[in-house]
Formats: structure tokens, C-alpha cells, sequence
């Protein structure tokens, strides 16, 4: 199958933000007396909207769960946004998939503000016609209404040769609700088990596998 347009997540699929969103989620966390010792167990936030996994992972309630998201943002638009690092081989990915005429999109439920600058930070930006996020006010959060909000700002029309690249199940639903093809990354946060239950159509174990799938 020949891709000639690509989202990508950001999260995950392009950088690990794994030390910036624990830490945001410790201190939020901490504003209602819970403390956690191994970040490992926060891991579960990254991909998914954060008031979700502030609702399923500690019972918060919607109003505390948007209570929490702006105590998580306190910290993370000051420290945790650039506690950041570029996964290896993504930019040379990049770079490859733009000299082969693909058009490059983000496609991200991450404050599409904080994407912005995340990108432009690790000079990631120039690679994409157009990054795509949430909005700070909780609109636009789920991944198929940033995938179709992308895609039609991009004017982009053919599905048949546009795919969505991210590492957790909502990357891969959203990609379906459009009716476009996905690939999952476990090189991110997600599982292959998590992926096939969500039916990939391409699982990506590294970038080199990831370029072979988007540029053959």
C-alpha cells in the first residue's frame, strides 16, 4: 500500500515525553494528598486525554478530572514540556519521507499550542505541512475529530492513501472512525496486544520498520 499523506501522533510516536508528563501528573496528583513513587505507574497517561485518565485510573470525578488537567498544566507548560527527547531515527525518518513528496501532518491530542512548541524546540516543525491538537479548553480532544480537523486543514481528500501512525489504541480507533490505515509503534507506550485488539493494520516494532512500511 503506498502512503502519500501521514499523520503522526506526537506522544509517544515521535518523542518520549515519558519524564515531563509524570512529573506533571505527580504534581497534580499530589494537590489531592496522592502520592507516587514509581513513575512507571503513570505511564497509562500518556496517549489517551488526560481528564480521562485522571476519571479511570483514580476514580476523579469529570469536575476534578478538569480540575486536575489544569494543575498537570501548571507544571507542564513551565518544566515538564521540554523534559522531552526525540526517539532516534525520527528525524532522519522525517527527513526521508519529505524528500519522498509525502505530506507529513501531526495529528495529536496534546494542547495543539504545546505541539507547536514541542516541535519547534527540537526543530521537528518544518517537517509537516500542519501540526493538529486539542484545544487548552477540552475541544477537539479525541482522536478522530484532531485526525479530521488535520486532514481538512491540510486539504487533504484521499483516504485511500493516508495513514495515521501512533503508539496507543486511540490512535488506531480514531484512525478507523475516519476510515484511514494505521500503523502502531512499540517503540512509544502501547502493546501489541493493545494494537491488535484495536486492529492495526501495521504493527512497527522500530523506525526502521516504520520506514519500511511507509516507504515501500
Amino acid at each position: 500500500m503506498k502512503f502519500n499523506t501521514i499523520l503522526f501522533d506526537l506522544d509517544g510516536t515521535l518523542t518520549d515525553p515519558g519524564i515531563g508528563i509524570t512529573n506533571s501528573v505527580m504534581y497534580a496528583l499530589d494537590k489531592y494528598g496522592i502520592t507516587v513513587s514509581d513513575r512507571r505507574q503513570l505511564f497509562c497517561f500518556i496517549g489517551p486525554p488526560l481528564w480521562e485518565s485522571f476519571e479511570r485510573f483514580y476514580g476523579f470525578s469529570e469536575t476534578d478530572a478538569k480540575r486536575a488537567v489544569e494543575y498537570y498544566r501548571e507544571h507542564y507548560r513551565v518544566t515538564g514540556i521540554f523534559e522531552n527527547t526525540v526517539y532516534e531515527g525520527i528525524d532522519a525518518l522525517l527527513a526521508s519521507l519529505e524528500n519522498s513528496s509525502k505530506t507529513l501532518l501531526v495529528a495529536t491530542s496534546k494542547p495543539e499550542i504545546f505541539a507547536e512548541q514541542i516541535l519547534e524546540h527540537y526543530d521537528l516543525a518544518k517537517y509537516f505541512s500542519f501540526i493538529g491538537g486539542s484545544e487548552l479548553d477540552g475541544a477537539r480532544v479525541n482522536k478522530h475529530e484532531v485526525i479530521r480537523y488535520a486532514l481538512e486543514m491540510a486539504g487533504v481528500t484521499d483516504l485511500t492513501t493516508t495513514v495515521m501512525v501512533g503508539d496507543r489504541e486511540h490512535d488506531i480507533l480514531g484512525a478507523k472512525t475516519m476510515g484511514i490505515a494505521s500503523v502502531g509503534v512499540l517503540f512509544g507506550y502501547g502493546s501489541r496486544r493493545e494494537f491488535e485488539n484495536a486492529g492495526a493494520d501495521f504493527i512497527a516494532e522500530t523506525v526502521d520498520d516504520l520506514r519500511r512500511i511507509l516507504l515501500t
